[in-house]
């Protein structure tokens, strides 16, 4: 579903909301946190105790699954193909390893109260502060156009732990089909969040950097075939139908496979894309989707979002992840979202 809306100042500053550049009308912009000493609080909600509120979360259980996919569908390219290139962490001393650094966990408070997460990957950007995961792991779609609580992005993340710093979400860019009107064939979003923190052995918080800076950003493109291989990664953990529990969670997975054209009725989406993945849904939402990912340099190019799965043979157990199709629309919105500043969370004495 295909639509072209201008985005109304008046509307946006009334709901606390940033107006998109007049070329990206498709771009809606949102703040996550009103100010810098929110985003601190926010920071210490997460990091106060030990991280308790990181190691109580659960993995997000909204729209992780869907019953029929339909093969084909109205994917095409609506432009020329767009590339990004990805770009190294600026630092060193991160652990080899096969799977991207770039790849954790996004948590944030739903709309039950209880801290939740997804997945989430660092994007390459001019600012070297962006984060992609899912609209509806930004977007409550639980309550209408209001954004999830508490939003940070912990990359590397494990039990409690952030060994490559925590940041806060400052604001978001989604399209605006996807927030006014659940349009799934967009459910993505970009977060440009301040640069990270740790907390030191007396509690306070301490600057840890940029986020590209220290993990590196992973490169986007749109517009690109299908049947195309792309590996996937993210943080599977609830179960399958069958009630097996192959995931816990705690660390990252991956697969890989080719991208085909897929409809899924129930969302109402005719412009997603498919690939054969294990992986269950609950945690997986906001998994990256890497074309041409090199296992050395653990860099590709995100050009898929994982937003649901399924069963697509009756075994009971999920086979299959769905993205929304990566056209010229998300370009837009990227590059809206790559020219926000964020800067530092704790600002000097």
């Amino acid at each position: 579903m295909k639509r072209t809306l201008v985005v109304l100042a008046v509307g946006l500053l009334a709901s606390g909301l940033v107006a998109a550049p007049a070329e990206a009308s498709s771009v809606k912009s949102g703040f996550l946190v009103s100010s810098q000493p929110a985003a601190v609080e926010v920071a210490t909600f997460w990091l106060g105790d030990g991280g308790a509120n990181l190691k109580n979360a659960t993995p997000y259980n909204v729209q992780t699954a869907v019953d029929i996919v339909i093969p084909g569908g109205g994917v095409s390219s609506d432009a020329k193909p767009g590339t990004i290139p990805p770009s190294p962490p600026s630092t060193s001393g991160v652990a080899n390893d096969k799977t991207p650094t770039t790849s954790g966990k996004v948590f944030f408070v739903g709309a039950d109260g209880q801290p939740h997460w997804c997945t989430g990957t660092a994007v390459q950007s001019q600012y070297r502060n962006l984060v992609a995961t899912a609209g509806h792991c930004v977007y409550d779609t639980q309550r209408s156009a209001a954004t999830l609580d508490k939003w940070v992005f912990v990359p590397g993340y494990s039990d409690g732990v952030t060994p490559l710093g925590l940041y806060v979400g400052k604001l978001v860019s989604t399209h605006y089909d996807f927030t006014i009107y659940d349009d799934y064939d967009r459910d993505y979003a970009f977060v440009n969040v301040y640069s990270g923190v740790v907390s030191s052995t007396s509690g306070e918080l301490t600057n840890f950097g940029r986020l590209a800076d220290n993990v590196g950003g992973q490169g986007l493109t749109w517009n690109q075939p299908l049947h195309s291989s792309v590996d996937v990664f993210g943080y599977p953990a609830g179960p399958h139908p069958d009630g097996e529990r192959p995931y816990t969670g705690e660390t990252i997975e991956s697969s890989s496979g080719r991208t085909t054209a897929a409809k899924v009725p129930r969302l109402k989406a005719e412009e997603f894309t498919a690939v054969e993945s294990p992986f269950t849904g609950e945690g997986s939402l906001g998994s990256s989707w890497l074309l041409r990912y090199d296992n050395s340099s653990r860099m590709g190019y995100l050009n898929g979002i994982t937003i649901s799965v399924a069963d697509t043979d009756g075994n009971l157990r999920y086979d299959t992840s769905l993205s929304p199709y990566f056209d010229g629309e998300l370009g837009q919105v990227y590059t809206a979202a790559t020219a926000q500043w964020t800067g530092s969370l704790i600002l000097p004495a």
